[in-house]
């Protein structure tokens, strides 16, 4: 007796829809495991803050554990342990459900995930479907992944506003786009809090042993006194942070000709938050000598290319500017009159690490290089090359 095709793909498609019915219970009772959830989502800094608000409410007495996927990504436990997540596959944002059930077997009083979704759909299922946050974090919304959520920055900001959550509350400290998160919050019958890093002390900020941004700190501490922590506990226990690996850490180097200082700020992928990195860092670390700037570009990343040069031509304006990539030539003649001063040094992608991190150490001494552009490859060897020259003073 033949069986009939349709009745195969009917039972098949049968089978589907009860395993999915029950991964969605299952997921359910994962997620009634965990008391208070929170899902941190923006352009820039979303590791970092993730980082701070787990260790804000660590300090405040609550059982909190954490998961990052910046540089990279890592569960943080209970004790503010990192855990290196082993993946065997490609990253997918399906890796949340398993997390987030791994977490609710250890009876957390929260959870802190950083949102791994990039497109819109993916973002807005990230939150409606797995976390189902009660407190939301949009860091900021800055003109980064235009060709997934662009092209326009508008579109980035309401792409983020996917991860909203409903009848919770979002935390942001955008201000240029912040009518729009603000309608979409309401919309969703959640409190809108927007955060202020103009109220963050220097000494706040001062006793980090890394360079923290001021918007991010206030953002956490935000979160942490919406949970019921008292400020001044919240940010005890965010000093004694394990930063992310793109956090940005200054170096003092040993040079050919003198101490260096160093800031990798490679974790910025975009010309906005560059900037803003830069004028942070000449601002907490003025030099009397010269300011260079140390671009590590990439083939595949053109238009990225032309705005880091544009960026540093015509905002930055380095004495130095040290440049490893193949056929930017033209670019840089374009842009040099903007800074005809900057002396230029280019490198072939091809080039072997020790050779351009031996022209970093070659610079001024006293002078401030900042770091910018891809750092996985190469970019990487160069870093852990400069490192070895670091200073223990």
């Amino acid at each position: 007796m033949l069986i009939s095709p349709l009745l195969i793909l009917g039972f098949l498609a049968t089978l589907l829809i009860i395993a999915g019915l029950l991964e969605f219970k299952y997921h359910q009772t994962s997620l009634s495991g965990i008391p208070i959830r929170i899902h941190v989502n923006g352009t820039r800094g979303k590791s970092s803050v993730t980082r701070l608000i787990a260790a804000g409410l660590r300090a405040g007495g609550k059982r909190t554990f954490a998961k990052t996927t910046g540089t990279a990504p890592r569960v943080i436990d209970s004790k503010g342990i990192d855990r290196i997540i082993h993946r065997l596959r490609k990253p997918s944002i399906g890796e949340q459900v398993r997390l987030l059930k791994y977490f609710s077997d250890e009876k957390p009083d929260v959870v802190v995930m950083e949102c791994m979704a990039v497109q819109p759909q993916y973002q807005w299922i990230s939150e409606h479907q797995m976390v189902k946050s009660d407190i939301g974090v949009i860091t900021n919304a800055r003109p980064d992944h235009l060709d997934e959520m662009g092209p326009t920055e508008v579109d980035v900001v309401k792409s983020l506003c996917n991860s909203i959550p409903v009848s919770g509350v979002l935390v942001t400290a955008e201000q240029k786009h912040k009518n729009i998160i603000k309608k979409v919050t309401y919309d969703n019958n959640s409190d809108f809090i927007l955060s202020d890093e103009n109220s963050i002390s220097n000494e706040y900020i001062d006793n980090f042993k890394y360079i923290e941004h001021p918007q991010n700190i206030a953002i956490a501490l935000d979160v942490c006194e919406k949970l019921g922590i008292d400020r001044d506990t919240a940010i005890g226990g965010m000093h004694q942070v394990q930063p992310d690996l793109g956090a940005l850490i200054v170096w003092k180097l040993i040079g050919q000709k003198g101490s260096l200082q160093f800031v990798n700020g490679m974790a910025a992928n975009d010309p906005v938050s560059t900037l803003q990195i830069w004028k942070f860092v000449i601002d907490r670390y003025p030099t009397k000598s010269a300011t260079a700037v140390f671009f590590n570009s990439r083939d595949d990343r053109p238009m990225r290319t032309k705005q880091m040069l544009e960026l540093t031509f015509e905002e930055i304006r380095p004495e130095y500017l040290i440049v490893r990539g193949d056929k930017i030539e033209a670019k840089i003649n374009k842009l040099k009159h903007h800074s005809p001063e900057t002396i230029v040094l280019i490198f072939s992608i091809d080039e072997k690490a020790d050779v351009v991190s031996k022209a970093i150490l070659k610079l001024p001494d006293d002078s401030l290089i900042y770091a910018i552009g891809n750092q996985v490859g190469v970019g990487q060897e160069i870093l852990e090359d400069l490192a070895r020259n670091r200073s223990n003073g």
